[in-house]
């Protein structure tokens, strides 16, 4: 018996979930209390308000195996991982050392593509600008993971990992930009190939092996205004909602949702909803949204899009104050508002999050993050409270999200 297929059966005698015959498997949040627009609260009760959120609806819990030779199956997706990412490196020197890699005695390591890197995020993690009040967004007890180091001169939150997705797009004023996941802020976003100065970007690799079909998506028209994927078991929702709403009257809006016969419509958890992002579209090369055609998108104007609420809460800020924000994916652009400094360019913007000096120009709206991040935004207020957005890259809050419910589909 080869070691391949000793791994696969041990997998197997643990209770392993993954199915061959769905190889999507989109594993569950982590996310396991409930919260109102201000922080956690009992679980509501069905027609109460803020019912059907994330941990109401887990799907598949979090399954892993050390193997104890430096690897971690996933008994859900039947992907296998390198439990540590190394040192920094640039995306260049991560694609290339794959192949080169011989963890646990295998040779077909390759960088994971961002929907896979994205299966591993647990949303009970939470940052709060200090190691000691911050949570990975990861599971620590099989995974390898460390915070930035501030005596570095590094922000806790700079350890981003790699994915192998670069964006179709560019971001800010034409950079070159790859997909990847901070699992110490619970965020996807582009990140720089070049860091302004002309550095090229460096960050962790954390490679996988196994389940080549884990991410592809078979969609199907069932031509009653769904659309079922079979690689994962949902359905969608065909057409969006067609107006914006904040979180609350999101989840009341999947509660009431009578479609195709079907009333246990529900909003999509963050993993869901990334499921079905097309990182092959972006709107500045295809003219669409990043999602398959076959779907509907309600357009903003000025080639914007919507973002879409998920019903995961993102636990961002101070213990006290966490429960306040949902997270949500910018099929379009992820815009932020930035100035220039000094010269202008890639080189010389800053966000609104950090006072500008005088004189520094006017704010541009950008694609900050590429069509496909992941970000969150307040449950509920006013956008005109945040008229150059927030956070670093000043990122545009929107709050009257759009919504595409989801439901299991039959044989689920």
């Amino acid at each position: 018996m080869n070691r391949t297929t000793s791994v696969f059966l041990a997998t197997l005698l643990v209770g392993s979930a993954f199915d061959a015959q769905r190889p999507y498997v989109i594993v569950g949040t982590g996310q396991t209390h409930c919260y109102d627009n201000r922080g956690e609260i009992t679980p509501p009760k069905p027609g109460q308000p803020f019912y059907g959120q994330d941990a109401q609806r887990p799907g598949p819990l979090p399954a892993y195996k050390g193997n104890g030779d430096g690897t971690v199956s996933d008994l859900n997706t039947g992907l296998t991982w390198v439990k540590s990412r190394g040192e920094k490196m640039t995306w260049d020197d991560a694609i290339a050392g794959a192949p080169k890699c011989r963890v646990g005695g295998f040779s077909d390591w390759r960088m994971p593509s961002i929907k896979e890197l994205y299966s591993l995020i647990n949303f009970e993690g939470g940052c709060a600008g200090t190691v000691e009040n911050s949570k990975p967004y990861l599971d620590t007890r099989f995974f390898d993971f460390v915070y930035g180091d501030e005596s570095k001169g590094v922000r806790i939150i700079d350890c981003q990992d790699w994915s192998a997705t670069p964006y179709v797009g560019k971001t800010m004023t034409g950079n070159p930009t790859v997909f990847g996941v901070n699992f110490a802020d619970g965020r996807i976003k582009g990140y720089p190939k070049v860091r302004p100065g002309g550095e090229p970007g460096r960050m962790y690799a954390r490679y996988v092996r196994g389940n080549p079909a884990y991410g592809t998506n078979d969609f199907h028209n069932n031509g009653d205004g769904t659309v079922t994927d079979r690689a994962t078991g949902l359905m969608w929702q065909q057409a969006d909602s067609g107006k914006g709403m904040n979180w609350e009257q999101a989840l009341a809006y999947a509660a009431g949702c009578r479609l195709a016969g079907h009333s246990d419509w529900r909003l999509p958890n963050a993993k869901e909803l990334q499921s079905i992002v097309d990182y092959t579209r972006a709107p500045a090369v295809t003219q669409s949204p990043a999602i398959a055609p076959l779907f509907q998108v309600t357009p903003l104007g000025d080639g914007e899009y919507p973002f879409f609420w998920t019903s995961t809460t993102h636990l961002d800020g101070p213990p006290d104050r966490r429960g306040g924000a949902a997270v949500y994916i910018a099929f379009g652009r992820a815009t932020g508002w930035m100035q220039p400094r000094g010269g202008g360019g890639p080189s010389g913007m800053r966000g609104s999050g950090r006072p500008p000096p005088d004189g520094s120009g006017a704010y541009q709206l950008l694609d900050v993050h590429g069509a496909g991040a992941q970000r969150s935004d307040p449950k509920a207020g006013d956008p005109a409270a945040f008229p150059h957005g927030r956070g670093p890259q000043g990122d545009v809050v929107r709050i009257y999200n759009f919504v595409r419910l989801v439901r299991d589909a039959a044989g689920r």
